[in-house]
Order: structure tokens, then sequence, then C-alpha cells
């Protein structure tokens, strides 16, 4: 009757792929072959037999016992060698099977099969042996340390939990979540859906709380009140029918009950709980089996509906087979309660404020806690009466698992999930290990990942690996091993103390390189992942040669930010490195620019995932055709490629080729072979037999998103139907896409397309290009019911749009490019009668390019008007010239609404209660005169006869914070607005910018070429300014500012091309969080703001651009905290150099010295001694006209340098005499023609001086921007324009 909870082994999963496959048969086969002996297999599969028997006492001692954990490391690493030996003998067979497939000549095939599978026999032997010998020594150590057999876990030590309240004990964070279920455990309706107990499941992860909450629900004055009968019964793991009613029995009644008949306690139970109200807790429920929860819970059912169960589990499985009035997930604790938690027990009375020191590392630890309150408990109560900051300092440095006593209690309570995992989901568990903390995981790649590396167990072959690994996502989910990203179906999060118990138990099998820890790796290491930087270089990955088994090499980066930027990885990794590790199985290069894959690259036998997207790689070797594992191949992003290899059928185990935005213009031969392929993101039709779109067809199992493109390419509608694409239910998104340059009108287009009607599931349709002059009818037919985005685009000769108002679930509609079309009529809503309200999903809906759009006809039903578009949010009309009359009149949900190049359309805006957003741009002024109040962003442009704004557009009445006003070319005054936060001007001549402290509330502020009138700009009136920029002010003077007055807020200041700028405030401009600074073109000014050194110390980017005048720094120097320096064509400043003082600033890494005037730097060497400070990481030279030689003192103490650029210094020949610093890595060279020579890899002069630095860009023809333009790789800046966006 007890239902105990066992999870399975770590290895059990792999040692039972290993007898799936010594069952296989190919190597059944191989074994009659007499390739290898098949006493030699049976050996290996008796100790493999013999040693699973221990494996869960082994697994459960492990964690106290460091012999036993040795000993299971071992047997895991032979265990690991014995499946990749079996797996070579599965690709050996795999490999001949392919090449019979494809031979030409069956005999010649035949002798050579015979002949590479004697060899490969042979080699094989030796190696199974090895690993047959090593199993039998580890089965001999079984007794001598101790395991058992049979053995399914311990009982866990934990302390049953209790109902009683700690009197003292302070609660954070909980009371909304307390209100909320008390309120729901008084309510009288809870019942209604046919609950006779009303069951409430807390799920949450372990140490988040459940039980505190619960007890303190338990406790509440108001639940005492209510309920006659209280119950708590702490289940854990064995769920005991008979144990958990009697105890709810003893409970619930006065006396004492020795009866073990369960019909009779049960029968009690019943009796007692008839017609009372009562509440039970469950705490720690681990038992999913739908069956006991029936039979435990059968006397709650004769009760009246008074009855009430709150259950606590970390598995949403449990509490869903309860059928629960609603399920709480009890999220983590904000950062301020998690404080207050933690500083409540490490400090008296959790009084923090008379140790600063520990308080600010205190902020710091709570971040490993990461919202548990078990974690910050156990922190605090660690630390408490220590009032060492160095004591304090190590525990914030150390992993929580290495803290003493197990960190507290932390280790247990989150260990207590893992271990009761399926075997299964243990490695895919263990495997997270190797991604960096807060990292977002993306379900698609991570099922793909899995999948590679061989997690993933069918149990028939109907299922669908990749069906399997998102049940193991689900899986991990439900038992809050994982967290869903936002909401997110499709991304995950892991939390930080998780992936800390991710890091524990994956041991030294798992390796995360960061910072300089590779040498760390060791010889047993399968999985290893780098996290990129910009230049990774040899040495980084010298260590990897000790796992010499590894099976993973991934790249992987934290920000999403960072994948725009370009990565360097040296060439000795895919070229040298890589090629010793035969037995990866997972390969990802993604977002290396540098990347090029050797014709080597078919040893990876082994290779299941090979990812080189967002790289500039230009062509796949052949050999990659030779990868028959191979089942995820990611190309996206790859824009130089323009072909796959042409033997891609080969692979014939390829599930997944991504190819999206690829220049990939043709497919290679029979695509349709691969037969297993679910993913394929684009193809592109050709004319001739297997280039056509019938290999479509062939290719059942499509699913995900596909672009067809080339459709002119299709002759007949008959062709189109061969495509198969309405039998495709799993293909959500469909792009079909024919030639633009193809304008003739085609009268079989709406045949084709007709044709290649999709199946109904579809979620997301884009046609482009079509050329026919109508629509066949299944495009917006009602039956597409999932379809949520459709976009049309360029089909310029449709004189009318299709009926798209009866999609029930559309949401984002876009049409683009409809030349023909005059009206948009009724037709649009939805043919026949309407059965719902056209477009009731609809949150966006874009017109652009309408050239002969006239009218847009509103929508009518019985004669009324009625409300079309009830949901829509954004609406766009886009270049429509013609367009006139009215808009749809009333749009309840919009708030964003963009008009731009629609000169005759004079109607009102549209009734908009909830409108935020306009943007009105070359209109006519009519749409001007009445703005709806609820503005809060509003952008004009290109209003060329107004000279003042309407009355009311930003008055009090108004509450605009953004405003944006653009090409206004007699535009004079602007109204006095009192809520604006961001005004931005440009092109405005005449306008005389307000001097009145109306504009006090401004934090952002950007006038360029605008405001003739202006010549002072007074700062002082502005307290709240963060960003200025003033640029292309032709009569703008100066700054001012009061004196004495600090202008605490302001962050950025930009002055640029004002040629009659001459000066800053005098005395100094005291801005003391001033971050960045730039002026430029600003030929009359001659001195930069004095004191800068002390009323700018929060300065860290500074510009001085063309500004002629300028001779030196002020008075004191720069600000110490400069980190980037740019100085272009400031002649006299440059003369002065030596006494610039950069040796003063300790924090500068990156300088530019960039010239676009000639012989602005007249100097035939540089750069000159102690010039330079030895901080500076990266350095910019261009446009040195005289330049010879890189001065060897100059650069000798430059010892952290990373990156030097040198461009346009056409007389620069000699690189230092004593070569560069070893600390670069990159070395950028551009329009250098007689350095460029003597640099010719081994043969030039200066070679020798290079020749170690691991990145080296030579760049021979002029491709490069102009020099003030030039950008400094890795500043991390924002522009302001940015922040108003």
């Amino acid at each position: 009757m007890a239902a105990a909870l066992v999870g399975g082994a770590f290895l059990s999963a792999t040692l039972q792929v290993l007898f799936d496959r010594m069952a296989s048969q190919e190597v059944v086969k191989f074994i009659r072959g007499r390739k290898v002996p098949a006493t030699l297999l049976a050996k290996l599969k008796t100790w493999c037999l013999t040693l699973n028997k221990v494996l869960n006492d082994a697994e459960e001692r492990e964690i106290t016992d460091t012999i036993v954990k040795e000993w299971l490391d071992e047997l895991k690493d032979a265990v690991y060698h014995a499946e990749d030996l079996l797996d070579e003998i599965a690709t050996e067979a795999l490999r001949c099977q392919v090449e019979a497939d494809f031979g030409t000549s069956t005999n010649k095939v035949h002798n050579f099969i015979s002949t590479s599978f004697n060899q490969f026999g042979r080699k094989l032997e030796s190696k199974m042996q090895e690993v047959v010998d090593k199993l039998e020594n580890l089965a001999s150590q079984i007794n001598a340390i101790g395991l058992r057999e049979g053995v399914e876990g311990r009982s866990s030590q934990r302390v049953p939990t209790t109902s009683l309240v700690d009197p003292e004990a302070i609660i954070y964070g909980r009371d909304d979540d307390e209100k909320a279920i008390v309120n729901l455990l008084l309510s009288n309706d809870v019942a209604c859906n046919n609950h006779s107990a009303g069951v409430i499941p807390i799920v949450g992860m372990g140490g988040v709380g459940k039980t505190t909450l619960a007890r303190q629900i338990y406790n509440n004055q108001k639940i005492i009140e209510h309920f006659s009968l209280k119950a708590w019964v702490c289940v854990s793991k064995e769920f005991d029918i008979p144990v958990i009613t009697k105890k709810i029995l003893e409970a619930v009644s006065p006396q004492k009950h020795d009866n073990t008949d369960f019909d009779k306690i049960q029968t009690k139970l019943k009796d007692y709980l008839m017609g009372k109200k009562c509440l039970l807790v469950l705490d720690d429920v681990w038992n999913e089996k739908y069956d006991d929860w029936e039979l435990l819970s059968i006397p709650f059912k004769y009760g009246t509906s008074g009855i009430r169960i709150i259950v606590t589990t970390r598995n949403e499985s449990v509490a869903s087979i309860m059928r629960p009035i609603q399920i709480f997930h009890l999220n983590k604790l904000s950062k301020e309660d998690c404080w207050l938690l933690f500083a409540n027990h490490a400090f008296e009375n959790g009084k923090s404020d008379a140790y600063p020191e520990l308080k600010k590392i205190g902020k710091e630890l709570i971040r490993k806690c990461d919202g548990l309150p078990l974690a910050a408990k156990a922190l605090g109560c660690l630390l408490y009466s220590k009032l060492d900051v160095e004591e304090w300092n190590k525990i914030l440095k150390s992993n929580i698992w290495s803290l003493p006593n197990d960190g507290g209690n932390i280790l247990p309570a989150l260990r207590i999930s893992y271990k009761y995992l399926p075997s299964h989901l243990k490695r895919c568990f263990a495997y997270f290990s190797i991604f960096p903390k807060n990292y977002l995981f993306k379900k698609e790649e991570l099922v793909q990942l899995w999948m590679g590396e061989g997690f993933l167990q069918q149990h028939n072959k109907n299922e669908e690996m990749e069906v399997i690994g998102a049940e193991y996502c689900l899986d991990l989910v439900s038992r809050s091993l994982l967290q869903r990203s936002n909401g997110s179906k499709l991304c995950f999060l892991m939390h930080d103390l998780v992936h800390d118990l991710a890091e524990s138990v994956s041991g030294k099998f798992c390796f995360k390189s960061e910072g300089d820890n590779t040498n760390k790796i060791m010889d047993k290491t399968r999985h290893f992942s780098n996290l990129r930087t910009k230049y990774d270089i040899p040495e980084k990955f010298t260590a990897l040669c000790k796992a010499k088994n590894l099976r993973t090499f991934i790249s992987l980066t934290m920000k999403e930010n960072d994948k725009n930027m370009e990565f360097y990885l040296t060439k000795k990794v895919p070229h040298d490195l890589l090629l010793k590790l035969r037995f990866l199985r997972v390969l990802s290069l993604s977002h290396y620019c540098n990347i090029e894959l050797p014709e080597s690259i078919r040893d990876f036998k082994h290779l299941r995932y090979l990812d080189v997207s967002y790289t500039k790689i230009e062509r796949l070797p052949k050999s990659i055709c030779m990868l028959h594992n191979l089942q995820t191949l990611n190309l996206s992003g790859c824009e130089f490629l323009a072909m796959l290899p042409k033997n891609m059928r080969n692979l014939i185990n390829l599930r997944h080729l991504h190819i999206s935005g690829t220049s990939i213009k043709s497919m290679p031969i029979h695509m349709g072979r691969l037969q297993c392929l679910q993913t394929l993101s684009k193809f592109v039709v050709g004319k001739d037999i297997g280039f056509r779109i019938e290999e479509l067809g062939k290719l059942s199992n499509l699913q995900g998103v596909i672009v067809i493109s080339n459709l002119q390419n299709v002759i007949n509608s008959t062709e189109a139907l061969e495509a198969k694409l309405k039998d495709k239910e799993h293909l959500k998104e469909l792009t079909l896409e024919w030639d633009a340059a193809n304008e003739i009108i085609s009268r079989s287009e709406r045949d084709v397309l007709n044709n290649l009607q999709p199946h109904t599931s579809l979620t997301k349709l884009v046609i482009r290009n079509y050329n026919d002059t109508g629509f066949p009818n299944w495009v917006g037919d009602s039956s597409f019911s999932n379809i949520t985005v459709v976009h049309l685009n360029s089909c310029r000769n449709c004189s009318s749009l299709p009926s798209l108002g009866q999609l029930p679930s559309l949401q984002d509609l876009f049409i683009f490019g409809f030349d023909e079309v005059v009206t948009v009529d009724a037709d649009f809503y939805g043919s026949g009668s309407y059965t719902v309200t056209p477009f009731q999903s609809l949150k966006i809906l874009r017109f652009k390019a309408m050239s002969k759009w006239e009218e847009w006809s509103p929508y009518h039903r019985e004669g009324k008007d009625e409300g079309a578009f009830p949901s829509l949010q954004e609406l766009y009309l886009e270049e429509c010239p013609k367009l006139s009359g009215s808009l749809p009149k009333h749009l309840p949900s919009l708030t964003k609404l963009e008009i731009n190049e629609c000169e005759q359309l004079e109607t009102s805006l549209p009734t908009a209660p909830s409108i935020r957003k306009l943007q009105l741009r070359n209109c006519n002024d009519a749409l001007l005169k009445e703005l709806p109040p609820t503005l809060h962003d509003l952008t004009v442009i290109g209003f060329k006869n107004l000279e003042s704004l309407p009355e009311g557009v930003i008055d009090h009445n108004h509450g605009v914070e953004k405003l944006f006003i653009y090409d206004f070319p007699v535009l004079n005054s602007l109204p006095r607005p009192t809520t604006l936060k961001y005004l931005f001007i440009r092109n405005c001549k005449e306008l005389e910018f307000p001097m009145y402290p109306f504009y006090s509330s401004l934090v952002g502020l950007i006038i360029e070429y605008s405001c003739n009138p202006l010549k002072s700009f007074p700062l002082d009136i502005f307290p709240k300014l963060l960003y200025l920029e003033i640029i292309r002010c032709s009569n703008m003077e100066s700054l001012s500012v009061s004196e004495g007055h600090h202008l605490t807020d302001l962050l950025q200041l930009k002055i640029e091309n004002c040629p009659n700028f001459v000066a800053f405030p005098s005395g100094g401009l005291s801005a003391p969080n001033l971050s960045e600074l730039e002026v430029s073109n600003c030929s009359l000014l001659n001195s930069l703001p004095e004191n800068m050194h002390t009323f700018l110390p929060s300065l860290q980017f500074l510009d001085i651009v063309n500004c002629p005048q300028i001779e030196s720094f002020p008075g004191g120097g720069l600000p110490s905290n400069l980190i980037s320096l740019r100085i272009s064509d400031c002649k006299k400043l440059i003369c002065n150099r030596m006494e610039w003082g950069l040796q003063r600033l300790h924090s500068l890494k990156r300088l530019a010295f960039i010239n676009n005037v000639p012989d602005c730097w007249d100097v035939e060497s540089f750069p000159e001694e102690d010039l330079l400070p030895t901080t500076v990481t990266h350095l910019y030279i261009t446009g040195f006209g005289n330049l010879r030689k890189l001065d060897n003192r100059g650069f000798q103490h430059l010892t952290s340098l990373q990156y030097l650029s040198m461009e346009n210094c056409p007389k620069l020949k000699h690189m230092p005499e004593e070569g560069l610093p070893v600390s670069i890595s990159h070395i950028k060279i551009g329009k250098c023609p007689l350095l460029t020579k003597r640099l010719q890899r081994k043969k030039g002069k200066e070679w020798r001086n290079i020749a170690r630095t691991p990145f080296i860009e030579i760049i021979e023809r002029n491709t490069s921007k102009k020099a003030n333009q030039l950008s400094i790789d890795g500043e991390s800046r924002r522009t302001f324009v940015s922040r108003f966006l």
C-alpha cells in the first residue's frame, strides 16, 4: 500500500543505452562477422549487469565516502569508453550502409567494406579488452568498499515537519501569499467546481518556503476560528496511505487508535469528518500516482464542502493529479525581503547599520541566495556573531556547497530533488553545469543538444526524440528544477543554487571555462563549455589536450547584445586541437567570425550536433557529408555561405538543418532523401529533377519554420501539389516567396498558390512577390484558427485584399506594396455573413507602400457601425499618398498610431482612450487639430508651413513626456508644457528655444540644426537634465551656469559642429556624475572645461575631435577615472602631448589618435617613451601621414595592450624592434602599403615581430569609413537617441 519514491542511479540510463546497443542489429551483425569475439562482448554485458546492481548504493554513499566516489568516477569513465566503442561499431556499420546505398559498383563496395571492416575490428578488439579488464577490476572491489546490491536509497534523515510556529520567528515577504490562500480557504465558492474537498497545492523549489507558508496559514487566527478540525501530516517521500490516514484520524479525533485494519481506520476517519469543517495540511508530497491520491481522499468525499486541503510539493505533476481549485506557485523572495531575512539571522536583532563593511558584503552575499529564504537563513546563521570582514569575504567567494556543514541545510534540501530524479533526467540535469548561471535556455536548442549527447531514450521507434526531449524539459520544470522565463513556453532559467547542485553532481565530467581555469580540466572530462571573449587565444585551450575523450565543445555568450559583436577564435582550435578530440558528439563554434572548417572534419565520426551559426564561413568542406551520425547542422546567420555541399543526401540521420540568414541560392540534389529531416528553415526551388519542389513532398516529418523561395520555378499547379504542404501538420511558420525581379503577371500563380495550401495548424503565413491579381480562397479562411501572423509583401498586381477578418487568432497583419489596391472594402473584414467580430484578436496592423489606395471603408453590420478591431493596439499607415476619407472611428485598445507620408488624409484621428504614442510624418496639418489627451510620446515631422504647434498639443490637459519635432522650417515657438521629460528638436532653424521654467522637468534634450537665435545655453534652468546634445547650431557660442551651481544629474554632454562655440562655463563645469563628454568640430573653442580633474570626477569617455584651437588640457590634467580618450585633428593639442600626463590615468584602457588633416601628427616615430600609460588595452593609430616606425621604447611598457589598430599610415614601414608586447592578441592594419608588404607571412622582414600574435587582420583595399567615424571596439556606449526610443 506504501508508494515509495525511488530515483534511478545516474549511470543506469547510460548502461541501458549500452545494453540496447549490444542488442542492436548493427552490433549483432558485426559480432556475427567475428570482427570482435562474441565472448568479449558477453563479458562486457556481464560486468555491466553486475556493476549495475550496486549503483544505487554507490550513488547514495559517494556524498560522504571519497573512496566510493573515486570508484564511481572510475566506473563512469569506463562505461563512457564502452559507449564510445559500441558507437564506433554502429557508426562503421552506418558508413558501410551509406556507401553501399550510394556506391556505383556493388562488388567494389562489398570488397572495400570487408577489408575496412576487418581492419576496424582488429583495432577495436584491443580497446574493448581494455574496457572489459577495467570493469572486471572495478567489480572485484565491490566487497572491499562495502557496496550492496538492491539498495534503493536510504531513508531520508530529515526531521518531520510540524505545525508549530516559532513565536520569535519573523516571516518576510509572504503576507500577500498568506492572505490570498486564507481568503480562498474561507471562501464559500471553492466547491463550485464539483470539489467535495478543496485542494490548494503550494508548489515551489526546495527551500523556497512552502512549509513555512503552510505553517503560517495553519496557525492564522481566521483559520483557527473557521475550522473545527485541523490536521498536519508530514508525508515526505513514502506515500503510505494507511499510515497517512491513521495520522489524520489521530489528529482530528481525541482518541488513540491502535487498530491497523485500513478499512476500519478509513471508515472511522469518514465518520469524524462527516459534516465538519476541517483543514488538512499534507506537507512535502512527492507521489504522482493518481490512484493513490484517489484512495487516500475517499473519506474526504463523504464530508461537506467544508473540507480544505493544503498540499506542499516541489512537483507540479503531484499538484495536478489532485484536481486542485488553484495551484499556488511560490516565487522567490524579493531582494529586499531576502536581505531582511539574512540580516535578522546574521546580526544581533537584525541591526546591520553598525557594521557598514559587513552590510556591503552581506548585500553581495544574498545574491548567492537568489531569493531562496532557506539559503538566506542558512548563510545568516553561519555568519551570526562573526564580525571579521575577512571571514565574510571568504564566505562570499566560496561555492555554496563548500561552506561548513554543507552550507547549513541548503544542500540536503535541494539534493533530495536530484536524488529522486529518474536516471535519464539525472544526466540531463547534470549537463546544465556546463552553462553559466543565469543562462537563458531555449527549449529547441536544449533538446537538440541532449539528443546529440545521446540522453534521450526512445522506448519504441515511433517516438520522436524531439517530443521526448520536450517532455524531459517539462518534467524538470514540473519538479521545480527549471523555471520558465517570464512565462515563456520556449525558454527556461535555472536558479543559481540549483545550478550549483548541477555542478556538484556533475563532478569532474563537466567543465565550464571561466577566466584562466582551464588548467584544472581533467582527463575524465567529457563535456566542455567556453564563455566567448573578444579574442580566444591558444593558451585558453591548451589544457584541453588532457581531455582526449571529450564529447562536447560548446562556445557560449551570456548577453543577447554580445551576439552582435565579432568574436575571434584562434585557428589552432578547429585546425589542430579539435582534431585530437575524435569522440566529439557536440561541437559549437557559433559567433566566431573567423571560423573555417577543415576537410579533416570527416574524422569526427561520432558528431551529432554541429553549430557554426553567425560566423563568416564561406564554404563547408565536402567531407562534412561523411558525418553520417549528424543530427543537427546549424548554419543560421552565415550570410557569406552561398551553397551547401552537393552530397548532403548522405547525411541520412540529419534531423535539423538551420539555414535561415544564409545566402544559399540553390539546394543540393535529392534533399528529399533526408527522411529524418524535421527542420529545414529554407528551401530554394530549382527547375531540374532532384531540385524541384517535389523534394519537399518526400520530407513528411517537416515541422517548425520554412521559407520556400524561387516559386517562379514551379511550372504548374500539379507540381505545387507534390510539395504536400497540406499534410505537414507540424509546420508552424510558412513563407512563400517568388523572385522579386520577376514582374510578369502570371495567371498560373494563383493555381500554384492554391495548391501550396498548408495544414490548418499553421501559426504564421508570409507571402512575398506574388504576381497574380487575386488570392485563392484558403488565404484568410477561418479554418486557419491558429494563425497569429500574416504578412503579405509586394503583391503588386493584386487589386483587392484577401478576406482576413474572420481569422479568429490573427494578431499581427502587415500589408505592403499592393500597388493596384484602390479600396479596402467589406471583403477585407470577411466574405459573406460575419460569424465573429472582424479582426477580433488583431493587435498590430500595418499598411505600407499602397500607392493607389484611396479609401478605407468602415465595417458595417445590419446598417450600424460596429467595432471591428476591438483588440488593436498598434496601427501604422505609411506611404499611402492618395488615402483620404475616414479611418476606423473607435479603437478602444489602441496604444500606438503612426501615420507617415499620407498627405491627403484629413480625417480626425480615431477615438482611442488608451493611446500613448503618436507619430505624424509629412501629413496634412488637419491631423494635428485634435490630439488625444492620453498621449505620452508625440513625434511630428515635416510640417513645412506651421509657425507654431496648435493650441493644446502639450498643455496641462496632455501628459506628453516625450516630444520629437523634425523638419519644421518656419516653426518659431513651442507651447509651455508641464510634464515634458524628453525633447528632440531637429531642423527647426527659426525656433526660439524656450528659456522658461516650464521645461525644468526635462531629463533629455537634443537640439540639432535648429534654434538659430540660440547663442548661450543656460544649463542651470534644467536641473533634472541627464543627457544634452547640441549639434549643428551655427550661432551657439557658450554654455552658462550660475556660480556655485552643481549639475548633479547630468550624465552625458555632446557639443558637435557648432562653429561659433567658444566657451564652457567660466570657472569650470561642475557635473560630478558626468560620464561622457564629446566636443567635435568646434573650430573656435580654445579650451576644455576648467578643473576637470575635480569637477568631473566620474568622467569615463572623452572625445575631442577637430578642435584646432585647443592647446592643452586644463590645469590639474584629466579626471583620474577616464577609461577612453579619443583625440582627432587637434594639431595644437598634439604638439603639447608630452605635457598631457596620461601616466597618471590608472583607469585608461582605450586610446585613439585619429587624423583626417594631413600632417596633423608630424612625427616619424610613435609613441614616445612614457607618453602612454601601462593600463592601455586598446590603441588606435590612424592617419599619421609621416609615420615611419613604431617606437620600441614607447611600446615596451604597454604590458596590458591587447588590441592594436593602424590605418592610413602610408609611410609606415617598421614595427617595434623588439616586437610587440606579448599581451597583444589582435592586430589590425589597413591602408599601410609599405608595412603590409613587409608583413608577408614568413617572408616579410617584419613578420617575425607579429608572428606570435593570434589574430592578424590586414586590409589592403579601401573599405574603411572616414577616420573620425571610427568606433572603438569594445566600448559599451549607448547613444542618447537610443534612450529616447
